[in-house]
Parts: structure tokens; C-alpha cells; sequence
């Protein structure tokens, strides 16, 4: 998978001095951070024209002895050229860290919170923004096979527990889990984690996480990641979906961020990709969706949709979405713009791809300017997914060798088809969150 998620820092710290929005071409929206007149400092904050990423400022905690620190949050998983239809990822980048420069990542909550030796340790450790779905061994699931049910205080008068347990059903279904945490004497940080593992019959498998926690300045956080191995209802195609959850707020800053992934994979190459995400800054707010499906067979759709806005009413987007089929296909786009006045610029665009090297584009935008021409040029798209089925198999070796109860000799599992197949996924957006402005 393309990346782990693991360690964001917990507390946040935001401060903007200037905003500026700008209208955008068609290419992309930046958010990023203007310029220091010295370390440490912020000197503005802009709205910017990129062709390549999507950026904010990333939330820094000062204590004692740190300094503020400003990092540019990665807000496309992917990036594309409207010429050219590759899919890039993203560098990963953290939330930055409250933790003493000269501090272990993982001491800093051992120190004060940690059992030593005596019970787990400590996961005080919220998740990366934009990190997708993280690999099975990233995860490091380590479900004990005898029963445990203990529990302890440790010197500095934390507390910890650990148990584990198997639950059993109709169908043969099983399910293994562990489940562990933490708390300070005073109350104010504790961590949860719990590992399972299901199976049944059918051949159905699961292994999953979730974990959550809060921290002493009042930051919480919670994720699940799941990894599935089933047969499709309607292909009898053998079947792995993988997706993830995970959020963060802040304690003390109106901030905070939420996304879910999911992919799925089946034995003849049909893909299908896709992210929904949303965060906050104070008066800031942005939202990112996007989309990618692949048949088996040559046909490919993308799409990506993403707006942000602030409490003054300035808001601004940017959306695309293409459509392939050997080497034939289109591409077409919105970027646009509207002010706290309720002025609104937009631009539109489109490309027609003929299949011999000809390529319709076309377009216009608010302030007059258009296009409309055929041009000698190269279509380039990607007709199969980077990450396809043969890539989740080899990395789904714990999911894979999960082992079902025995089935009795002449017992068969009861399968229950829907009246219809599955319809494609939609997630929507947790109910907390301020509804879209688009």
C-alpha cells in the first residue's frame, strides 16, 4: 500500500497573520505559507496556483522549549496532469510535534505513562493525515492464542490492561481479539487499541484494528483499518477490500481532520480506488473526494473533487474527471472561485481523445477567454491501477492464513445472495461535520 500511518503528534497550535485568496487556473489549488522574515515566525498565509498539490498550513504545539513550527500539509493523495493522465502520490508529511526536540518519539509518553515490563506499552500515538490504508505489517497484529484478563498500576500510579478472548457462531463463525490501554494516574491521557481476526465457512476472512486516545491538552483521536478476504456474490470471483478511518481534533483550536479510504480488488482485475476527507483550521474549511475504477478490461474512469472556504465567504474549487477506453476517451474540468461579495469566476475545460492522435480541447471561463482546437497529440493514460490484485496478495499474508473452525463432515455454509448486485460506494461524510458549500 502506499504508505503506513503511524505517529502524528497531538497537540495543535495555529496562528495566521494574512490571507490572501487569488482566482485559480484550472491545474490545481495551494495553500501555502507566503514567506519568514525570520525562523519560527509566520509572515502570511495565501491562496496559491499549483499544478501539482493542494497545501495547509500544519498544526504546531509550542511548549517550554520549542518553537512554532509551521508545516505544509499534502492534501492530494494523487496529482495529475490534465495532458498527461498519471496518478502520482503524495509525500507524506506528519502533524509536527510537541515533543521536546531532543525527545524520543515513543519516550516522551513511556516516561510519564508507560508500564515497564509489567503491561503494554503505551500507544499514545494519533495517525498521519493522507496516509492511506496502511500494510498488514505496519499494523503489527499479534493476536495471543490462550485467553488473558489482566491488569496493573504501575510506580508513577498509571494504570494498564490487557485480555483477550474468542467468540463463536452459526455458520462457523470465529472471531479471535486482543484488546489493550492505558491511563495516567490523573485521568488526563489514556490510549485503547483492539486486534481481531473473523472467519467463518464461507471462506470469509477479516483482520482488523481500532484505536483511539485522548492526551493531557485535551486532543483525541481515533482510526480502524480493515482488511477483508471474501467471494463475490455475483462473479464468484474471490474478492480483498481493504479500507481505513481516521480522525484527529484539536483540544483548544477550532482544528481537526477526517478521511476514509477504501480499495477493492478481485481475481480478474477489476479495481476500484477512492478517498473522502475533510478538515478544519479555525475559520478555514476544505473537503476532497476522488474516485478511481478500473473494469479489467481497458476501461478506466477518474474523478477528483475538491473545495474549500473561509468564514468571510471566500470559496474556491477545482474538479476533473476522465473517461479511457483504448486509447480512446475524454478529460474535462471546473476550476472556480467565488468571493466574499458572491462575485464567482470559473473556468471550464475539456479534452475529446479520438484514439489516432488527434485531440479535441476546448474551453472558456467567466472573464471571455475560450478555445476550441484539434491538435496532433499523444494520449497517455494508465489503463491498469499501479497497485492491482497481485500486489494486495502478496501483502495480505496474515489476512490469507487466518484458519476457520473444522467444518463438521456434510455441513455446508448457508449463503445468503441479495435480490441485487452490490451498488458502488458512497461514503458520506460523518454527521459532524458542516455541510458542503459547493
Amino acid at each position: 500500500m502506499e504508505a503506513s500511518s503511524r505517529g502524528l503528534a497531538a497537540p495543535f497550535s495555529f496562528r495566521i497573520r494574512k490571507f490572501y485568496a487569488f482566482p485559480l487556473p484550472h491545474h490545481g489549488l495551494d495553500f501555502r505559507v507566503c514567506g519568514r522574515d525570520r525562523p519560527g515566525r509566520l509572515n502570511g498565509f495565501r491562496c496559491c496556483c499549483s499544478e501539482t498539490e493542494f497545501r495547509k498550513l500544519a498544526p504546531a504545539k509550542t511548549g517550554k522549549n520549542t518553537e512554532k513550527k509551521v508545516e505544509e500539509w499534502p492534501f492530494e493523495p494523487k496529482k495529475m496532469s490534465h495532458r498527461r493522465g498519471r496518478i502520482r502520490a503524495m509525500p507524506l508529511q506528519p502533524f509536527s510535534s510537541p515533543r521536546p526536540r531532543d525527545a524520543n518519539k515513543k519516550d516522551e509518553f513511556h516516561l510519564r505513562c508507560t508500564p515497564r515490563n509489567s503491561g503494554p506499552q503505551s500507544r499514545d500515538t494519533p495517525p498521519k493525515r493522507d496516509t492511506g490504508i496502511a500494510n498488514e505489517k505496519d499494523w503489527g497484529i499479534n493476536l495471543v492464542n490462550e485467553k488473558v484478563n489482566e491488569s496493573g498500576t504501575n510506580e508513577d500510579g498509571s494504570t494498564w490492561f490487557r485480555e483477550s478472548g474468542e467468540e463463536v457462531g452459526e455458520n462457523g463463525y470465529r472471531c479471535r481479539w486482543t484488546r489493550m490501554g492505558g491511563r495516567c494516574r490523573d485521568g488526563s491521557s489514556e490510549w485503547k487499541e483492539t486486534w481481531w481476526e473473523k472467519s467463518d465457512w464461507t471462506g470469509y476472512k477479516e483482520l482488523g484494528v481500532e484505536k483511539s486516545g485522548e492526551n493531557a491538552e485535551g486532543d483525541s483521536w481515533w482510526e480502524t483499518w480493515q482488511e477483508v478476504l471474501h467471494q463475490d456474490e455475483w462473479s464468484n470471483l474471490a474478492r480483498i477490500e481493504r479500507s481505513a478511518q481516521k480522525q484527529a481534533k484539536s483540544g483548544n483550536e477550532n482544528a481537526g481532520w477526517y478521511e476514509k479510504w477504501w480499495e477493492k480488488y478481485d481475481a480478474k482485475g477489476w479495481t476500484e480506488k477512492g478517498a473522502h476527507k475533510y478538515g478544519r483550521l479555525n475559520e478555514q474549511s476544505w473537503w476532497e473526494k476522488w474516485g478511481e475504477h478500473y473494469d479489467g478490461r481497458g476501461s478506466v474512469l477518474k474523478w477528483t473533487d475538491k473545495w474549500a472556504e473561509t468564514e468571510l465567504g471566500t470559496k474556491w474549487g477545482d474538479k476533473w474527471e476522465e473517461k479511457f477506453f483504448a486509447g480512446i476517451g475524454s478529460r474535462q474540468g471546473e476550476t472556480w472561485h467565488v468571493s466574499p461579495t458572491g462575485d464567482r469566476w470559473s473556468r471550464t475545460w475539456g479534452e475529446e481523445h479520438f484514439g489516432n492522435g488527434k485531440v479535441h480541447k476546448y474551453g472558456k471561463s467567466t472573464t471571455g477567454e475560450s478555445w476550441d482546437i484539434v491538435v496532433d497529440e499523444e494520449t497517455y493514460y494508465e489503463a491498469e491501477p499501479h497497485y492491482g490484485w497481485a500486489d494486495v496478495v502478496g501483502n495480505s499474508s496474515q489476512l490469507l492464513s487466518i484458519q476457520p473452525r473444522e467444518r463438521p463432515p456434510g455441513v455446508y455454509p448457508n449463503l445468503d445472495f441479495g435480490p441485487s448486485p452490490p451498488t458502488q460506494d458512497d461514503p458520506d461524510d460523518p454527521p459532524d461535520l458542516p455541510p458542503s458549500s459547493q
